[in-house]
């Protein structure tokens, strides 16, 4: 088929929401394609393949939708911004692309959402960016994990009632949107509880050598450690600290891990005791949980990880949206999602109509001793879990 053709076929189907009976019967034969935006090669490659590994799954439970055999077609958003943006223009523009989710940096998120917003499209989305149900929303966008406002009170919140006597805090944070974010909310909650922040550091986006602020924060003699980096940041900061006997001296909280990929690099020597904040824990005792559990399994031959679960049960739930819409038109499917209440890896979620943010759980886990390992992804326990979002009329969404 020549590419005129296809453009004309895909910008038909995309269509297909507005069409009458009749038409969309001598359609159905026109496949549906949906698109996973994923760092497939680039510095969060590793996300990207445990992410897609979670769509695919989700698809497979989907051989049609609407009478359309359903296709699944990877975006490799390179972890750039720029690079997802061209990407998904080029997918709407000449493929009539309408439904999208994934992406696993908050810059690529914030930048495609609104080009998928301006096709009629829908996206879902991990990131944990602020501002993508809160300034930065839009009616066709939504967000699965708990951003950061949620983190923050999920895990310093339960850690200063179990360590009543740990009065003195200190943090390291890096110096961009996310961590500062972060960091304001921690401030918040230690004013509020009335425990002493009593120093932070911050590093920029490049640093992998933390030496320099783990010595100002043992100067300091805090109670507890805070870690508010991410990924290899996070890791790097973690091992140096334990090399630095810090597990010694005070409690270490790490308040936004990657969950279980993360702690299998980390290994049990270094996470033993370290109190660890997680979008999503393999054993949680839920229904959907288990499925997931026994399907990845089965697939892949491991347990999930919090990439895999979350574009996992993004993707399921859009595709279920479309099913209860009844419609390929982005603005029903959008509309069958606000409100939508679902069984997620966490239990029953709900997508909040008022700014398209699901209300989930957020976990606080502490670091296992070998010794009590019953497998070896049996790395922590869940300390506690719990739901806390900003009220919609304070996120600043006006949805558009």
């Amino acid at each position: 088929m020549q590419r005129r053709t296809l453009l004309k076929a895909g910008l038909a189907l995309g269509a297909l929401g507005s069409l009458p009976l009749g038409a969309h019967r001598a359609f159905a034969d026109q496949p549906l394609t949906f698109y996973g935006l994923k760092s497939m090669s680039g510095a969060f490659a590793s996300y990207g393949k445990y992410a897609d590994m979670g769509s695919r799954l989700a698809i497979a439970e989907y051989p049609q939708l609407l009478g359309h055999p359903l296709k699944y077609k990877v975006i490799d958003t390179e972890g750039n911004a720029g690079k997802a943006v061209r990407k998904v223009q080029e997918a709407i523009g000449q493929d009539g692309a309408r439904f999208f989710q994934g992406c696993t940096l908050s810059s690529s998120a914030l930048a495609v959402s609104k080009e998928i917003h301006k096709a009629g499209g829908v996206f879902m989305t991990p990131v944990g960016a602020d501002e993508i149900t809160g300034k930065d929303c839009n009616a066709s966008t939504f967000r699965w994990s708990v951003p950061t406002y949620g983190a923050i009170r999920e895990t310093l919140v339960p850690m200063i009632r179990q360590l009543p006597q740990a009065k003195r805090w200190y943090t390291i944070t890096p110096q961009y949107v996310f961590g500062d974010a972060l960091l304001d909310n921690a401030r918040k909650v230690f004013a509020e509880l009335g425990v002493e922040h009593i120093g932070n550091s911050y590093h920029s986006l490049q640093e992998q050598e933390f030496s320099g602020y783990l010595t100002n924060a043992i100067a300091a003699k805090p109670d507890v450690l805070v870690l508010l980096n991410f990924g290899s940041q996070a890791s790097n900061a973690l091992r140096q600290a334990v090399n630095f006997g810090i597990k010694d001296r005070m409690k270490v909280l790490m308040v936004w891990s990657a969950g279980l990929d993360q702690f299998q690099e980390l290994g049990s020597d270094v996470l033993e005791g370290v109190y660890l904040g997680a979008q999503y824990w393999h054993q949680v005792d839920t229904p959907l949980n288990k499925q997931l559990v026994a399907a990845t399994r089965k697939a892949y031959g491991i347990n999930p990880n919090y990439p895999l679960a979350a574009d996992y049960i993004g993707t399921k739930v859009m595709l279920e949206a479309i099913v209860k819409a009844g419609s390929l038109d982005g603005a029903a499917v959008s509309a069958a999602l606000q409100g939508m209440r679902f069984q997620g890896p966490t239990g029953e979620e709900l997508i909040r109509p008022g700014d398209h943010q699901v209300l989930k759980d957020y976990y606080l886990l502490r670091g296992k001793p070998q010794g009590q390992m019953r497998d070896e992804d049996d790395l922590a326990e869940v300390i506690s879990s719990g739901r806390s979002f900003v009220e919609v009329d304070h996120t600043g969404c006006a949805l558009a």
